[in-house]
C-alpha cells in the first residue's frame, strides 16, 4: 500500500471511531431518563456510578422528552428520582433552573418536587 492509500483510509476508517462514545452516550442518557420516568432513584445511582458520572457533570447534556431531567420527574411525578437529581445539583443552579417556574405555569404547581427544589435553592 501507497501513503495515499493508507490516507484515505485512515480518513474513512477515523469517523467510525468518534461515533461509539457518542452512541454510548445516548444509552445512557436514554437509561437515565427511562429511570427517572419509573422513578427508579437506585437504578438512576447505579447507572452514574457504573458510568463513573456525577449528575452534575452530565445534567446540562441530558435532554428526556425535549426537557431537563427535573421537569421530566416532575412531568412523570417521580419524586424519588427528582430529589435525588436535586440533592447532587449545586444549590446555584438549582434555583437558576426555573423550575418551580415552569412547574407552576405547567399545571404542576402542586407537585411535592416544588418544596424540595425550594429547600435546596435556600441552601
Amino acid at each position: 500500500m501507497n501513503f495515499k492509500t493508507l490516507t484515505l483510509i485512515a480518513v474513512v476508517v477515523s469517523p467510525l471511531f468518534a461515533i461509539a462514545p457518542a452512541s454510548a452516550d445516548d444509552q445512557i442518557a436514554q437509561s437515565l431518563c427511562s429511570y427517572v420516568a419509573a422513578n427508579d432513584k437506585n437504578s438512576i445511582r447505579k447507572t452514574l456510578s457504573d458510568s463513573k458520572l456525577r449528575i452534575k457533570n452530565v445534567y446540562d447534556g441530558i435532554q428526556c422528552d425535549g426537557l431537563p431531567m427535573i421537569r421530566f420527574a416532575i412531568k412523570h411525578n417521580a419524586a424519588d428520582a427528582a430529589e435525588f437529581i436535586v440533592k447532587q445539583l449545586p444549590g446555584s443552579q438549582v434555583s437558576k433552573s426555573g423550575d418551580v417556574e415552569w412547574a407552576q405555569s405547567n399545571g404542576f404547581a402542586a407537585s411535592p418536587i416544588i418544596e424540595t427544589i425550594k429547600a435546596r435553592s435556600a441552601s
